[in-house]
């Protein structure tokens, strides 16, 4: 006798009361998904286990159902199966299918034929070897929803105006940061890019800016690069020197103020004794660790009372630093 859809509804209330889900995270996914009424209970169940099968924790799988209750309605030779099989060719790494699914769970429905093999080919034309690809749409696997006629060449069109179409730089941004594909060149990209060139970055500094950290290029203008530029400012840098720390060191413009920039610079000037300008010959001073290299290594080199540069004190590792200074090679330092 066949099964009718208000059994089948039934049926997934116990199987979802029995996986811990609360009625309203029920009802939720109901509305969500329409389909859910006519799956029987024993699909659902059956694609459950594979999910943990392929070294999804149970503890993560309520929230993934959640996100996307339409895991559960599809076919699993049909569809799970042969997408988990692609992506896999597509990874280096044990986990990282089962992670890309955790994070965008609807990966799963998007088609191999109609969307992940274009996304492919797309990607190619852009000059990105196969593998890094396959890491790009891994540790972003959001890019396999975004349309490539319209999202997708609108990013890569707003980078080639800014002069990246050469040398595979446009590829090389997005192997650096994936996620950039995802924002709105009108409300984030373009904003930060014309904040850039306000603040005297030429349209050379710009595109090392872009290829070097991408990532600048989706933060909000107004929440944390103006904050930031004023911030170096108050402490006395010229215009011509925050283009050098940014062109240098672009996340100086994104990095907390209060937990980052302050405490260093004040450690470089008050205890120290530095000029603050001295940054400006390298602004890599900001990437460091303040009490994991900073501090130990000042302290060090005031004990011998011996003298460098910031690069010569911060820009090699352990080792190398003790070599230079002549330093006890066992002596406790963190890098």
């Amino acid at each position: 006798m066949e099964i009718t859809s208000s059994h089948n509804s039934g049926s997934m209330m116990w199987f979802f009361k029995d996986k811990g889900f609360d009625d309203n995270s029920v009802q939720g996914m109901f509305r969500k998904c329409r389909r859910l009424e006519g799956v029987h209970q024993e699909r659902a169940s059956e694609n459950w286990d594979y999910l943990r099968s392929i070294g999804i924790e149970e503890r993560k799988l309520p929230s993934i159902v959640s996100k996307c209750p339409k895991i559960l309605a599809l076919d699993l030779y049909g569809k799970i199966v042969p997408t988990v099989e692609c992506l896999r060719t597509l990874g280096t790494k044990p986990n990282e299918v089962a992670s890309a699914i955790a994070k965008f769970p609807h990966i799963l429905s998007n088609s191999v034929e109609e969307k992940l093999c274009p996304l492919l080919a797309f990607f190619q034309t852009l000059g990105i070897p196969e593998k890094q690809i396959g890491k790009m749409i891994l540790l972003n696997p959001r890019l396999i929803s975004y349309s490539i006629e319209t999202k997708l060449t609108e990013i890569v069109n707003f980078l080639v105006n800014l002069g990246l179409s050469k040398d595979g730089m446009i590829g090389k941004v997005i192997v650096r940061d994936p996620y950039i594909m995802g924002y709105s060149v009108d409300k984030r990209l373009r904003p930060t890019s014309d904040f850039l060139k306000s603040i005297g970055l030429s349209e050379a500094d710009l595109q090392a800016v872009a290829v070097n950290f991408p990532g600048i290029l989706s933060r909000d203008v107004n929440k944390l690069l103006v904050p930031n530029y004023a911030y170096l400012k108050k402490r006395g840098f010229e215009e011509r020197q925050i283009v050098a720390l940014v062109v240098g060191f672009p996340p100086i413009l994104i990095k907390s103020i209060q937990n980052s920039l302050e405490p260093r610079i004040k450690f470089l000037v008050d205890v120290m004794g530095r000029q603050v300008d001295e940054v400006i010959d390298y602004p890599c001073f900001f990437r460091h660790g303040l009490k994991r290299r900073i501090e130990p290594r000042y302290k060090l080199l005031k004990e011998r009372s011996l003298n460098c540069s910031l690069s010569e004190m911060l820009d090699c590792n352990r080792k190398k630093f003790f070599m230079k200074f002549g330093l006890l090679e066992g002596h406790a330092l963190s890098n």
